[in-house]
């Protein structure tokens, strides 16, 4: 029996999941764990079959009677189902994982529908790969999960959505759904495409360019490689707020381009300098293991490019009792190496590096 298993729900009751993609399939695989009774449908057969035999949960009966609803289907069809789920399930409370908030909820309330059971939530979790096939029990392990309540809302409902997000190992967070959508602008829907931009640059990169390319370049675009549909939609519903933050953007990057080309003019390396410094500032702004709010010591372990060596690296770490806080590879095409960046936290750098060192590990710098 697993350990989730063991562990008493707090959502409990049947839940139906409307919409089978990589959101809906993976919550569908965090509350299977715990062996709620979950119902997957999708407006696609084939993806709600594909869900089910993953484990999602099960196909829809006529005699189900869910106590919560999660829609997670794309931002521009959120309203006409959740409308249509709280006609169709008079007793359930009704939430939705899309990206954007305000929108929906603007659009529900022009239909006139009735939301007193209605709570809009965003799981700040993902992958750039969607789909059943792609969902994870633990993808919302650690995560943000903004819950938008309102003054008219039962504190009973919000409390269900909340115990959706526990239950799946996310952290909850109220927040309004105008407060949301500002929020996500900046650090969600921006950052794609800036993302998008820089890796529009490789395509007509030349093949030499791109054997180069190492860590720094995959970090920046890796989202780059998201569904273009579903984003259409996500900016589309947040369009104004994220051409706001773009035309500053802009203009930053506009001040660093005439610098660059003036370089040689007086206060031109100052510009870069204190640009690269506020980049510093906001990075170190960030919670957790990335940002600075909470320190961590990286170990750079050398890697033979041969089968078993990440995992007897792991195994030893093991026994040596280090907990890695988070961990980043790097390896290059064609290299004979790997490189490991490993996190640790910082009273145990030391220890770290002379015991690897000892198991015949080569640690660079």
């Amino acid at each position: 029996m697993t350990e989730a298993r063991l562990r008493q729900p707090r959502v409990s009751g049947t839940v139906r999941i409307v919409g089978s993609g990589l959101l809906g399939a993976s919550v569908g695989l965090g509350l299977r764990q715990y062996g709620v009774d979950v119902v997957v449908t999708d407006a696609s057969r084939t993806a709600a079959q594909l869900a089910v035999e993953y484990g999602a949960g099960r196909e829809p009966e006529a005699s189900d009677a869910p106590v919560l609803i999660v829609v997670a289907v794309p931002p521009d069809a959120v309203a006409e189902v959740v409308a249509a789920e709280l006609a169709a399930f008079p007793d359930a409370i009704v939430t939705d994982v899309a990206s954007v908030k305000a929108a929906p909820l603007a659009e529900l309330e022009a239909l006139g529908v009735d939301l007193s059971r209605y709570v809009g939530s965003h799981p700040l979790a993902g992958r750039e790969r969607g789909g059943p096939i792609s969902a994870r029990a633990d993808l919302f392990l650690g995560r943000p999960w903004v819950v938008c309540s309102r003054p008219e809302l039962a504190r009973a409902a919000v409390s269900l959505v909340e115990g959706l997000a526990l239950d799946l190992g996310a952290i909850p967070v109220e927040m309004d759904a105008v407060a949301h959508d500002e929020s996500v602008a900046l650090v969600s829907h921006t950052p794609q495409l800036v993302s998008t931009l820089l890796a529009r640059r490789l395509a007509s990169a030349t093949d030499a360019a791109l054997g180069l390319a190492g860590g720094g370049v995959r970090d920046v675009t890796r989202i780059a490689s998201s569904d273009p549909a579903l984003w259409v939609q996500i900016l589309s519903a947040n369009a104004a707020t994220v051409a706001s933050i773009l035309r500053a953007y802009r203009d930053d990057l506009d001040e660093v381009v005439g610098a660059l080309e003036r370089i040689d003019e007086p206060g031109s390396r100052r510009t870069i300098a204190e640009t690269l410094a506020g980049g510093n500032a906001g990075v170190a702004r960030l919670p957790g293991k990335h940002g600075q709010d909470r320190r961590f010591a990286s170990v750079v372990v050398l890697i033979e490019d041969k089968p078993g060596q990440l995992g007897r690296l792991f195994a030893e770490l093991g026994e040596l009792d280090i907990n890695i806080e988070d961990f980043r590879m790097e390896h290059s095409p064609g290299a004979q190496i790997g490189i490991a960046e490993i996190s640790v936290v910082p009273e145990m750098l030391a220890r770290t590096v002379e015991d690897l060192t000892e198991r015949g590990w080569r640690i660079a710098g």
